[in-house]
């Protein structure tokens, strides 16, 4: 069982919203998503939990220079961690715009809007935890 020490570390490594995709049964499965459009994303680990009916995925995430990711929600919670690069900004619905900067974390509410801001200039690198709803699109347009 995932206690709140155990995830409070997991998600201090994490960082928010930069994805577009909409999962399918192959991704749910732990099937790798496909590269598309200058995003890179790579699963590195995929779990059931920590409550029945949700999966914890962690998933590395490369964003090439110039490529602007579209506003979008998740069905959980998105801890994210930029591991490299930065430099563009994420807007959240609800909360002040946030410019990405390596080296630090944030996290996105369930079901919140965010990403769509002006692209970074450099490739970012991201780790990123998600804690969603299992039967649900990882990604929904917002």
């Amino acid at each position: 069982m995932l206690t709140r020490r155990s995830f409070a570390g997991l998600a201090s490594c994490a960082i928010c919203g930069i994805t577009d995709f909409i999962a399918t049964e192959a991704f749910a499965q732990g099937a790798q998503p496909p590269a598309a459009g200058g995003v890179t994303r790579k699963i590195l680990s995929q779990i059931d939990g920590p409550a029945p009916g949700y999966t914890t995925i962690i998933m590395d995430v490369t964003i090439e220079p110039g490529v602007s990711i579209p506003r979008h929600t998740h069905p959980g919670i998105e801890s994210s961690y930029c591991m490299e690069g930065g430099g563009g900004e994420l807007p959240v619905e609800g909360q002040p715009m946030r410019i990405i900067k390596a080296g630090e974390a944030f996290q996105i509410p369930p079901e919140t809007p965010h990403a769509g801001g002006k692209a970074a200039d450099t490739k970012t690198r991201l780790l990123i935890n998600y804690i969603v709803e299992k039967d649900k699109p990882i990604s929904k347009p917002a």
